[in-house]
């Protein structure tokens, strides 16, 4: 079988869960899930869907509960629309990879206000100190290179 048939069913399979999370599924537990991705197995027999849950741990717990309770529904939706001889068996898995670019953010954010506070005049602290240093070479060595160039003393 085609890895690439099976990279398709598993974009499908992404698209159709998305769609019945949002419009069939009426559990207040889903309401802060987002379907990331899915794969499949060459054969098309199991297939993991990717959740991501913006929220506190007890909302992701919730969520998790939420969609093992919707496996059933969500795998005979997606297999009404994938037109396959056998339904995968589905799984849900947590996907942590938005969590991540959100703290991410945050700490970028907060060391962009770090350097703010230490150099409020927007100067970068690299690139003020290397232009001090500069500054400083210029000042004490340009004369001695200039008496040992010249046979000034």
């Amino acid at each position: 079988m085609s890895s690439r048939r099976a990279a398709r069913v598993a974009e499908r399979i992404r698209e159709d869960a998305s769609l019945i999370l949002l419009q069939e599924l009426r559990d207040p537990r889903l309401a802060f899930v987002t379907i990331t991705r899915a794969e499949i197995s060459d054969d098309l027999r199991h297939a993991t869907i990717y959740y991501s849950v913006l929220g506190s741990e007890g909302k992701r717990r919730a969520a998790e509960r939420g969609l093992a309770s919707a496996r059933g529904l969500v795998r005979s939706r997606v297999a009404k629309g994938l037109m396959l001889r056998e339904a995968p068996e589905i799984q849900f898995a947590f996907d942590p990879s938005i969590e991540k670019a959100v703290e991410i953010s945050r700490l970028i954010e907060q060391v962009s206000a770090e350097l703010h506070e230490r150099h409020p005049e927007g100067t970068p602290a690299a690139a003020g100190d290397a232009a001090e240093s500069a500054e400083a070479d210029d000042a004490g060595d340009g004369g001695d290179e200039a008496a040992a160039c010249c046979g000034d003393e």
